[in-house]
């Protein structure tokens, strides 16, 4: 079956190009270094040691707390790191600099994927939260490069889909090494696979353990201030499609509360514009936050279209809305909002984060709506009870202090004797 799998992914491989350049047009950093996408780019001068794959922004964002911990500790260890996304690309450039090599994940091509194993030459392969592809894994595991799969969430939906393909995922789940799951929900999905029980451990979430920094804080209160009296509410990491239920949402909101501001943040860049375009078609008076002014009186939607600032837009509202959950894409993080006090609420459709949002909802620190008309209505309920509001960010702020630690657990699973040096090359 992984032979047919290989066979189809060669021969899918100019739609993937297409789709990279298809993407580019909005994007254009999808169509730069594509080549590393291929295993074709130049090897760093340390080999061996430790390689982390962390998807996009999110996944990105999760980790670095582990990266530092482990840069502290182990300043010699070589690291790599890897991700799919210009974001998360982007991510790992200002935050880690020169700490870490960085490359594209290459496509799970056999060809593409030897060549990286060959430069990079691993010991370990941790990959954050999702990401199982069949040929990295036989290939890591042909060649005794741990594996260990971090933070790891598994929904209902997602284990259907694998079902189908039976041996062949069984086969390919029980190349992971050790696998640390968010919840026991989780681990109990992960050995419906066939991954043995002795195989994993439940540690919780890492972005429990994500750090508010300083800087966040007064950036956020410099920009309340800023802002004035009147209610925000910020609708972060928003997918096609959700944009108009948000703005609708907010006509809603505007008719009580006629001086509301939505701050809008689109998850991808390629949304910014499109988003402008429904603010006008929707007669919304819309400021951009990239043009450096800040919101007048009269603005009604504030874009938030610069990177890396959800937190501190988040950290200056009164609500918080988390997107990709009133479409199906399966929800966000929503413990970035929570961890600043701030009331969270989110759309139906959060299957990739459901023991967090259930967490949230069984603490009464978030709440869960069906559509575009019980946003509103949550919305301008929290606008209108103060009390209410700062009940609600308080638990899940609470709830946050008291769940820290899966940082620690996840730590001491990486066998870093295994890491400290590196081996023979890959075959």
């Amino acid at each position: 079956m992984r032979r047919l799998y290989t066979v189809l992914s060669y021969l899918l491989t100019p739609l993937l190009l297409v789709r990279l350049l298809w993407r580019s047009i909005r994007a254009p950093e999808y169509r730069r270094r594509i080549t590393e996408r291929f295993g074709w780019f130049k090897a760093p001068p340390d080999w061996g040691g430790l390689w982390i794959h962390a998807g996009s922004v999110g996944e990105v964002q999760a980790v670095l707390p582990l990266i530092r911990q482990l840069r502290d500790a182990h300043p010699r260890l070589p690291i790599t790191v890897t991700t799919t996304t210009p974001t998360g690309s982007a991510r790992v450039r200002e935050r880690l600099g020169d700490q870490v090599f960085h490359v594209y994940l290459p496509y799970d091509l056999p060809i593409a994927l030897r060549g990286f194993l060959r430069k990079i030459r691993p010991r370990i392969l941790l990959m954050v939260e999702t990401g199982i592809w069949p040929n990295l894994l036989h290939l890591c595991h042909e060649n005794s490069v741990f594996t260990l799969l971090a933070n790891a969430r598994l929904s209902e939906r997602s284990v259907h889909g694998y079902e189908r393909f039976g041996r062949f995922a069984r086969q390919t789940f029980g190349h992971i090494d050790l696998i640390a799951a968010q919840s026991p929900d989780d681990a109990a999905r992960f050995a419906r696979l066939g991954v043995p029980r002795d195989r994993i451990e439940v540690t919780g979430s890492i972005t429990f353990d994500q750090p508010l920094q300083t800087s966040v804080a007064e950036q956020a209160e410099v920009l309340r201030r800023h802002w004035g009296g009147r209610p925000v509410w910020v609708a972060g990491s928003t997918h096609e499609g959700e944009d108009e239920q948000v703005l609708f949402a907010h006509q809603s909101v505007l008719a009580r509360f006629p001086n509301a501001l939505l701050v809008l943040v689109p998850r991808h860049p390629e949304r910014f514009d499109p988003a402008v375009g429904l603010c006008r078609r929707d007669g919304l008076a819309v400021a951009r936050r990239s043009s450096g002014d800040l919101p007048s009186d009269q603005t009604q939607v504030y874009l938030g279209d610069t990177m890396a600032e959800l937190p501190v837009l988040l950290g200056a509202a009164d609500v918080a809305f988390i997107g990709g959950s009133l479409v199906k894409s399966g929800g966000h993080n929503m413990l970035e909002a929570a961890a600043q006090g701030v009331p969270v609420c989110f759309g139906p459709h959060v299957f990739e984060f459901a023991a967090i949002g259930q967490t949230l909802l069984d603490r009464q620190a978030a709440r869960q709506v069906a559509d575009a008309a019980e946003l509103a209505e949550c919305v301008g309920d929290w606008f209108a009870d103060a009390g209410r509001r700062a009940a609600t960010g308080e638990n899940g702020r609470r709830l946050i202090a008291q769940n820290r630690g899966a940082l620690g657990r996840l730590a001491s699973l990486i066998p870093l004797q295994r890491g400290a040096s590196g081996g023979p090359p890959p075959q």
